[in-house]
């Protein structure tokens, strides 16, 4: 089985602020955009772990690391596993920058 690339132009990496969460909407998956203070962009689901959830993107960013904005949960924004003593995780998505655009890889 062959298994089709989409690559889904979602920002100008200019618009992006440093340590901010954006939430954007592909198909029927919530995701959140992330640009940290050394530059880098990273999209992962915008939703908690956390059995009663949490909008990912509205959380605070602190190096490779969002916190859920409800339970202050850890999760990195590199595999999207949560940091102990907390356990679980959110689905990462891989993330392209071509001439300044910012595309996200499904």
């Amino acid at each position: 089985m062959v298994q089709t690339i989409t690559r889904i132009p979602v920002a100008n990496l200019s618009n992006l602020k440093a340590r901010a969460g954006y939430s954007l909407k592909i198909d029927d998956k919530e995701i959140a955009l992330f640009r940290t203070s050394k530059g880098q962009v990273y999209a992962l689901e915008n939703h908690s772990p956390h059995p009663k959830g949490g909008v990912l993107s509205e959380g605070l960013v602190s190096g490779e690391y969002v916190y859920c904005p409800v339970y202050d949960w850890k999760i990195s924004l590199v595999d999207g596993l949560v940091q102990a003593p907390d356990t679980g995780k959110v689905q990462t998505y891989a993330v392209d920058i071509v001439d300044g655009i910012v595309f996200i890889v499904l």
